[in-house]
């Protein structure tokens, strides 16, 4: 099992009206350490559209236990904490440490590779699989297409007529 970390110094552009760490850059440093981390194992944006594939978030969420603050340095780890047996299916965890190794939030992201051709989910290739496999967490799950259909919130379409403009 290995972790990988990406280093962040807190910029004024990430924070809030609280004057901390916004949550939308938590989204944001948690992409960044993913496209990060596939970058460093040969899966740059380059490659990975030579391949013909593409990472998707279908479910994210976070806990937050301290704040982090403008000037901070964090660093965001990256482990596999579940992946269906196929790979086609993969759940990051993420946390965020402080450089005295203060663990200041936590956040879970549930996704799906898609063929950027068709725009449909796909199972990665074998290097794809293989890289993850090398990341999983010590309460790796194994995850299925039922895993999907249990997320949280489904759609749930309506009447377009009820727009008002």
């Amino acid at each position: 099992m290995s972790v990988y970390y990406h280093p962040f110094e807190v910029r004024w552009s990430d924070l809030d009206a609280n004057f901390h760490l916004a949550n939308s850059s938590y989204v944001e440093y948690c992409a960044q350490t993913r496209m990060a981390f596939m970058h460093q194992k040969g899966l740059s944006l380059k490659e990975l559209s030579k391949i013909g594939i593409g990472p998707v978030i279908l479910h994210e969420k976070y806990s937050f236990f301290k704040e982090i603050h403008h000037g901070q340095s964090v660093f965001v780890s990256l482990e596999i904490n579940g992946v269906s047996e196929d790979g086609g299916i993969y759940q990051f965890l993420h946390k965020f440490y402080l450089p005295c190794g203060t663990h200041c939030a936590t956040s879970e992201a549930f996704g799906v590779w898609i063929d950027t051709s068709t725009r449909r989910s796909t199972i990665p290739d074998a290097r794809i699989t293989e890289i993850l496999k090398e990341f999983v967490s010590e309460n790796c799950k194994i995850l299925s297409k039922e895993d999907i259909k249990n997320l949280p919130f489904q759609p749930q379409n309506i009447d377009a007529g009820q727009f008002q403009i």
